[in-house]
């Protein structure tokens, strides 16, 4: 026994005979209950007034488990209320899914399904595809599929025998999130968007795009290797985040002192003007440290000439690279970073016979943090001393045996 709910979606009330009661399982004679199944949910609703949470097809009949055990037997006719509120938003997200799937076959290459999934928020589609779904992209799909429910396009289903099915190119089939669509049997339910979308699929559908609604794309990911998921709205929820998107819009358009035609361009050039900016403090704050590393102190120390030097308010990775700049082939720069937890960069010439790693490890060694490097170059941090302990210490510093 499976459930009527594919075919005849629009019914909501129903009546039916208890063929048996396990605890809160119960397994009727018939039901338009649909069973989670391929993404789409199970419904929700009541039979004989007790609440309905979970609805599954294990194969030889449909079991309904309610939320608490019922007070009918076997034998008994109840009846059944599916929750149209639900049942409604379900038909729609999935014929919006296959419309979103036809927008797919129309821009995307070598177009695979990857599954399909219905939340209470939103719905997911996963694409195998080798085309990139960048933002122009998914702005397309969105327009498509959109464009396919202000056509009002029809939609049918109906069996076609699974070798005929499996023979043509435009039937869409994804046996893994699709169960029971084919499983060995002889016939498959298609259902056909007017030809936009032709795939096996077992769920329920609006019978005309035009009850789908608006549609709102709403963002993309990487869920795995080859695929690509798209996640959209249908209904109020998918209004309200087109509302939301239409009210950041404007904020943005007024606080950048433009409209709306002119919010990209606007947009673009404050950002170049951003990185303009960010690129020349980079400049000026690298100036800064070698200005200050010019003004270190210098120190004999083994063959070679150090300078030594604290600091202040230095990033790590850039007092390094401009200590690397800055040291001469036979000189040695030692730069102290200030803080509760010090670090040191030391950058050594090729002819200061001074292993930088070397001197960075003897210091990690005496004040604990870590760190590590080569001949030219090393680099610590979290040391557990003051930045004049530090200096001192490299003041005294002797490579060891």
């Amino acid at each position: 026994m499976e459930t009527r709910a594919p075919a005849d979606p629009t019914v909501r009330e129903f009546t039916a005979e208890v063929v048996d009661v396990d605890g809160p399982e119960v397994t009727l004679d018939h039901t338009y209950f649909y069973a989670e199944s391929g993404g789409q949910p199970a419904d929700t609703g009541t039979i004989d007034g007790i609440r309905v949470v979970d609805v599954q097809d294990d194969g030889d009949a449909v079991r309904h488990t309610l939320a608490s055990d019922p007070t009918f037997d076997v034998g008994a006719t109840v009846s059944g209320g599916i929750d149209d509120d639900f049942r409604t938003y379900c038909m729609r997200a999935h014929t919006a899914s296959h419309l979103l799937y036809g927008a797919g076959r129309r821009l995307l290459e070598d177009l695979g399904y990857g599954g399909f999934d219905i939340s209470e928020d939103k719905v997911r589609v996963d694409f195998t595809t080798t085309t990139d779904i960048d933002d122009e992209t998914l702005v397309e799909l969105e327009r498509l599929t959109n464009r396919a429910v202000w056509d009002s396009l029809d939609v049918e289903w109906y069996e076609l025998p699974t070798d005929e099915a499996t023979a043509r190119d435009d039937v869409a089939f994804n046996t893994k999130t699709e169960e029971g669509v084919m499983a060995g049997a002889d016939t498959v339910r298609i259902v056909d968007i007017d030809g936009w979308d032709v795939a096996a699929c077992g769920g329920t559908h609006v019978s005309n795009t035009q009850e789908v609604g608006p549609v709102t794309v709403l963002d993309r990911s990487n869920p795995g290797e080859g695929l690509t998921r798209v996640e959209f709205a249908v209904g109020p929820t998918g209004i309200d985040r087109q509302i939301d998107r239409h009210r950041a819009l404007r904020a943005a358009a007024t606080a950048l002192e433009t409209n709306l035609d002119d919010l990209a361009a606007t947009a673009e050039a404050v950002r170049e003007e951003r990185d303009d900016l960010e690129s020349r403090v980079r400049d000026l704050e690298r100036e800064s440290l070698a200005a200050a590393i010019d003004d270190f102190e210098l120190s004999e120390i083994g063959e070679a000439t150090w300078r030594l030097g604290v600091l202040a308010d230095a990033d790590p990775n850039e007092a390094g690279e401009v200590a690397k700049d800055a040291v001469g082939d036979d000189g040695v720069i030692c730069a102290v970073g200030d803080g509760e937890r010090p670090f040191v960069v030391v950058a050594a010439g090729s002819e200061s016979g001074v292993n930088a790693g070397a001197v960075v490890e003897s210091v990690t060694d005496a004040y604990g943090g870590g760190g590590g490097g080569g001949p030219p170059f090393g680099q610590g941090g979290g040391l557990d001393a003051t930045p004049e302990d530090v200096l001192q210490f490299l003041r005294e510093w002797e490579p060891s045996e």
